[in-house]
């Protein structure tokens, strides 16, 4: 998060002592830079140079279950689209719908398990009129799910700080390759609104991890900035931290949402949101268990845009206690934007060049422009935002009428900053 924008801000010099203070680095778990993988290094980790018992990189085969129901899998993914069914009891539901349309044939898996009907000409006109009455309305009928459903196993973030819980619920408890060390990823932001670029973020962060290092993922999680940061087009944190829940509960299994920063009373400095991350991950609950049934150290890193990486170069905006704390016990991963050279300018800033074994500069491969800006003058000048934001987030922002009746100042809509 850029410190020009909280409240609090005041202009000092860089080598003043940042205020709350810094956690001591004998709180951070050692587990070396990010550094890329060597040949050597592949060769180990499939079984050519290691010691015997190294489990190396396994693909996580095997069988799963859905509701019951065994199907086999390859990395984690149904084989075939026969391999997922539902079950006789459900199946058997959806035949006795009445309808007058025809039968026609039930197949399972290639087999003929029965007949269901077919809806006919009577019953699509209907829908059709139903869905055109319902056309001129704010939300949608293919938008009707209850957004308030917390899917199973979800644990949604509390909107007081007297009730805040730190979610595990996604975080893994036990590391599956024994030559990997954990890693945890954390993107502070606004998020107002969360787009597909921010999910697509930590997708690409996690492909370079397991590409080009020695680390397992085993977590990630949004950290939405407070009411305090006073940024024009920021909505209340409330909804914020509700539309991050949305746009991750339901399409991923790993994404998980922390609202501590967002319920802090003063803005949060990004330096001590980690600290926050690596007291709830390794001090409180002693980090994970290695395959050997040891609790090691989790390594903890910042997910940010190369944005952020030019604004740690801006004069009298980061302490220099704050940068070589993130960067020096921590970490960063940087997903480069459009039109920005973030390796030329880590080559020439000290600090960064300093800490840039611990930093890992990722590629986009396929561009992604979207911006919470550019969502926000869409959605003001009556536009589409359609496949920029999940729809969950969509029908939220409908809902609660978010970001409509405001404005925003030209400056900002043309930089095009978060």
């Amino acid at each position: 998060m850029d410190p020009t924008k909280a409240s609090t801000f005041k202009p000092g010099n860089a080598e003043d002592d940042p205020q709350p203070p810094l956690v001591p680095k004998s709180a951070i778990p050692k587990n070396g830079p990010i550094e890329n993988l060597v040949f050597t290094d592949f060769d180990a980790s499939l079984g050519g140079g290691g010691s015997k018992g190294d489990s190396g990189i396994k693909k996580p085969a095997g069988r799963k279950s859905i509701n019951g129901k065994k199907f086999k899998t390859n990395g984690g993914i149904p084989l075939r689209q026969g391999d997922v069914e539902c079950s006789s009891e459900e199946c058997s539901e959806s035949d006795e719908e009445n309808g007058s349309g025809i039968e026609v044939p039930l197949l399972k898996s290639g087999c003929l398990v029965g007949k269901r009907k077919q809806p006919g000409v009577e019953e699509l006109v209907g829908g059709m009129e139903r869905e055109r009455a319902s056309s001129n309305s704010l939300i949608h009928q293919f938008q009707t799910a209850d957004l308030e459903e917390v899917p199973r196993g979800i644990v949604r973030q509390a909107r007081k700080l007297v009730d805040y819980e730190f979610p595990v619920h996604r975080l893994k408890t036990r590391l599956e390759h024994s030559n990997k060390l954990p890693l945890v990823i954390v993107a502070c932001g606004s998020f107002s609104p969360i787009t597909h670029l921010h999910l697509r973020m930590f997708e690409m962060a996690l492909d370079a991890i397991q590409e080009q290092t020695r680390f397992e993922v085993i977590g990630g999680y949004y950290s939405p900035v407070s009411d305090s940061y006073k940024k024009p087009g920021l909505a209340p944190a409330i909804h914020r931290v509700r539309m991050c829940e949305l746009a991750c509960e339901r399409t991923s299994s790993w994404l998980m949402v922390d609202a501590w920063e967002s319920l802090q009373p003063h803005y949060t400095r990004t330096a001590k949101v980690l600290d926050h991350f690596n007291d709830e991950i390794n001090v409180k609950r002693g980090g994970i268990e290695n395959s050997k049934g040891e609790m090691v150290g989790v390594k903890i890193m910042l997910l940010a845009g190369g944005d952020l990486i030019v604004s740690m170069g801006e004069l009298n905006v980061w302490a220099n206690a704050d940068l070589h704390h993130i960067l020096g016990q921590y970490g960063c991963l940087l997903i480069e934007r459009t039109g920005s050279d973030v390796r030329s300018f880590l080559l020439s800033h000290d600090i960064l060049y300093k800490h840039r074994r611990n930093i890992l500069v990722i590629k986009q491969l396929i561009y992604n422009d979207i911006s919470s800006t550019k969502v926000r003058l869409f959605l003001r000048r009556g536009m589409s935002v359609q496949y920029l934001l999940p729809n969950s987030v969509i029908r939220y922002i409908q809902e609660h009428g978010l970001y409509v009746n405001e404005s925003e100042p030209l400056k900002q809509v043309v930089g095009d900053d978060d």
